[in-house]
């Protein structure tokens, strides 16, 4: 069958995607890649007994017996799509997976490690090759995104899905070593099945778009691979992905970058979350407690507490009076409640149980949260003034989340995430043996001897 040729924007990336390799790759962006692949998996064995990993891992349950590629967290395996998907669900459930703001607006992560765990288990592949793969995918997803957006989001896309699934395709297919032609075809493809709604947040719906985007991508590489050919302006000609997915504005191709000469991974980085719920409320929740901490605080002393943030932080941030633990993940008032009234928010405060804790309740009700219209769009800076009941008032600025690239967590944070995220898997992790091999991913030979200890 003849392959069909790319446009040029394709035939650019294709041609980037298939001839990288690790000597290509600076060093730093390894590093971010092994950081970042490991914090995706810490949170992916946390998810996995989460509402949405278990719905996804129930839902692809084959019943003629176990498939060949490992489920992280659950002790079982299923067909590798399958698996792709309940993994990719996994990973975001908790929403404490990684974010990427430059460009994106989304969880670059995610949508890309499933799918290279389940393609290298099964191909042999070695933990250079993933890292390689993860670069080509990272890059893959800034390059798309940059000429529609901010649009794209705040046309109610979920650039997760929508941009991730890119991501995967590529990552898959430098994984497989597919020719330029090739992957041009699998970029092609994929953009036939971008999905995903940000009506839909706060609702076990929103993971499952990780997962469907982690086992499109795949899909789109694992077909082109075969043979399957797709039009060559699917991505950029008329009623193309970036004409469809636009938002309000004209998509602008001045905006994509130099393939290789400017790493966007490098960079711009990849943002590592400290706290499991939505990144526009990190900023905040790390002021209130700052704030909780330094005055001595305490639930029943607070008058009102005022949040400033942009309007793509009120945009998401929907359930200001949340019942479940989704939605408490999008509800800036009990976020801010636990902040104040915990000094912390962790997965337990997710925990349906929890989410009505007296103390908490108390703060969230005297919540506000106003947009400063002089604020970027997507910024996730936030003010926080906490008023007590004597009068007096105290005010903290927070410009960034913790975690971010350029003020990243230290190594003993993110290992001490992943083990807490680790403890919460269904299944039997060997932690300390996981945690060493996904620190130094580069030295690993075979993918399939780690996936033995998750």
């Amino acid at each position: 069958m003849t392959e069909t040729p790319s446009s040029e924007v394709t035939a650019d990336l294709a041609s980037f995607v298939a001839a990288l390799g690790p000597e290509a790759v600076p060093d730093e962006a390894l590093r971010t890649a092994e950081r970042a692949i490991l914090d995706t998996v810490g949170v992916t064995l946390a998810g996995a007994d989460a509402e949405a990993g278990a719905i996804a891992s129930a839902a692809v349950t084959a019943d003629d017996g176990p498939g060949e590629t490992t489920v992280l967290g659950r002790d079982e395996r299923l067909p590798l799509s399958d698996a792709v998907f309940a993994n990719a669900t996994a990973g975001h459930a908790l929403d404490f997976d990684d974010v990427a703001l430059a460009a994106m607006d989304g969880h670059p992560s995610v949508p890309m490690v499933a799918p290279l765990l389940a393609v290298g288990e099964r191909e042999g592949a070695s933990g250079r090759d993933l890292l390689t793969a993860f670069v080509a995918g990272f890059e893959t997803q800034n390059y798309l995104s940059r000429p529609i957006s901010p649009g794209h989001y705040e046309g109610g896309w979920h650039a997760t899905s929508t941009i991730g699934l890119f991501g995967a395709a590529a990552a898959v297919a430098n994984l497989l070593g597919l020719s330029a032609e090739r992957t041009a075809n699998a970029l092609s493809i994929a953009a036939s099945m971008p999905a995903g709604l940000k009506r839909n947040f706060g609702t076990t719906t929103k993971p499952i778009h990780a997962g469907q985007a982690a086992r499109s991508g795949t899909t789109a590489a694992l077909l082109a691979a075969e043979g399957a050919t797709a039009d060559s302006t699917a991505i950029d000609g008329e009623r193309g992905f970036f004409d469809l997915y636009r938002g309000d504005g004209e998509p602008d191709l001045e905006a994509l970058p130099d393939l290789g000469e400017r790493w966007a991974i490098r960079e711009d980085g990849i943002d590592v979350k400290k706290y499991p719920c939505c990144y526009y409320t990190h900023a905040a929740i790390y002021a209130a407690i700052r704030l909780a901490e330094e005055h001595d605080l305490a639930a029943d002393g607070i008058d009102a507490v005022r949040v400033t943030a942009s309007q793509g932080a009120a945009d998401a941030l929907a359930h200001d009076d949340p019942e479940t633990g989704l939605e408490a993940k999008f509800s800036m008032p009990y976020l801010i409640g636990s902040a104040i009234a915990r000094r912390t928010v962790g997965l337990s405060a997710f925990e349906t149980t929890n989410i009505d804790e007296p103390a908490v309740q108390t703060v969230r009700e005297r919540v506000s949260l106003s947009v400063d219209d002089e604020m970027p769009y997507d910024s996730n800076a936030a003010r926080v003034a906490v008023t007590t009941r004597d009068g007096e008032t105290y005010e903290r600025t927070q410009e960034r989340p913790p975690g971010t690239h350029d003020d990243p967590l230290s190594v003993e944070e993110l290992h001490e995430k992943f083990r807490m995220c680790a403890d919460f898997a269904p299944g039997s992790v060997a932690i300390d043996d996981a945690l060493a091999a996904l620190d130094n991913l580069r030295s690993v030979e075979d993918v399939g001897s780690l996936l033995e200890s998750l």
